[in-house]
């Protein structure tokens, strides 16, 4: 099965723990947007998307949304 990308958007921002915790679960692109911070991550089944929702839920965040997208947005400069 191909990879699917994902849009996270969890309100507030994200601790230097979450971002190692999520980086180490997957290959993921945080950009913050306040008052919001949105993760941008590939996807490779079912478990691997409910476990990165069960790490987010683990540190305390408040998921906003989660949207499948086509493809990641490109990194510019000044991203996280």
């Amino acid at each position: 099965m191909p990879e699917m990308n994902y849009e996270f958007r969890v309100h507030g921002r994200c601790s230097p723990q979450l971002r190692q915790a999520v980086g180490e679960f997957s290959e993921v692109r945080v950009v913050p947007a306040p008052p919001e911070t949105i993760i941008y991550g590939a996807v490779s089944d079912q478990a691997h998307l409910h476990g990165l929702l069960l790490l987010l839920e683990d540190f305390g965040l408040q998921i906003v949304s989660v949207h499948r997208i086509p493809e990641l947005p490109r990194t510019e400069t000044g991203d996280d």
